[in-house]
């Protein structure tokens, strides 16, 4: 939500667009606190609309699109989702979501428990909400688009791929996240990496754990997208 840029994610996406034969379209969404919600979810909304309109131009088959992101990137792509299933379109074929931020409440056992950690602990969770948020973050009145964990109803969505570390703040909440897609009948599929913390893919790319989550998270956009 405070941080990173496009480029930060070229490797990944590109071997995306390599390995699974797609296009990959990065939105430059405009972060917190200089652009508190709803401004980075709707520059990213705003960047799906765009991509759907120039689906021909792009090679892109309208049919088969599908959002994407890690982090806060993941969070967004999560609530971007939402906003297309309310807004009446553009119709998602998946969503990718690796290690999402998606609940502002901080509540959950392993929101708590990774104080001190890896990469981005409790203390900056918290920093990152309340930069989005403001007085707002944890409060009752959080709307879905801006922590999509909040939204009362995930049916309609589409098909998601939920990839969490097991040693992060997020774990619960990401799980938590699957399992409700799944109760409200959207396919989903949750992978939890064992003593893995918060992106840890794209910090150690080349160990055996990396490795294989990438070539999962591939697997898994060429199912969605119509591959092997």
């Amino acid at each position: 939500m405070v941080l990173g840029t496009p480029e930060t994610d070229d490797a990944r996406v590109s071997a995306y667009a390599r390995d699974v034969g797609c296009v990959v379209v990065s939105a430059e969404y405009r972060p917190a606190p200089e652009h508190p919600h709803p401004v980075p979810v709707e520059d990213c909304y705003r960047a799906l609309g765009w991509t759907a309109g120039q689906a021909k131009a792009l090679g892109v088959d309208p049919h088969r699109l599908a959002v994407g992101g890690i982090s806060a990137g993941g969070g967004l792509a999560a609530a971007t989702a939402l906003l297309a299933r309310d807004r009446g379109g553009p119709a998602l074929a998946f969503q990718l979501l690796l290690c999402p931020m998606l609940d502002d409440r901080n509540t959950t056992p392993s929101s708590r428990e990774f104080s001190r950690a890896v990469a981005w602990p409790r203390a900056d969770n918290l920093f990152g909400w309340s930069a989005l948020l403001g007085p707002l973050a944890g409060a009752g009145r959080v709307p879905p688009y801006a922590a999509p964990a909040r939204a009362a109803d995930l049916s309609g969505l589409p098909a998601a791929s939920v990839d969490v570390g097991e040693l992060e703040v997020f774990r619960d909440e990401c799980a938590r996240y699957a399992l409700r897609l799944a109760e409200a009948g959207v396919p989903a599929e949750l992978r939890l990496s064992p003593g893995a913390f918060h992106g840890f893919d794209g910090v150690l790319p080349q160990v055996t754990l990396s490795r294989r989550a990438a070539a999962e998270q591939v697997a898994a956009l060429r199912r969605a997208l119509g591959g092997c």
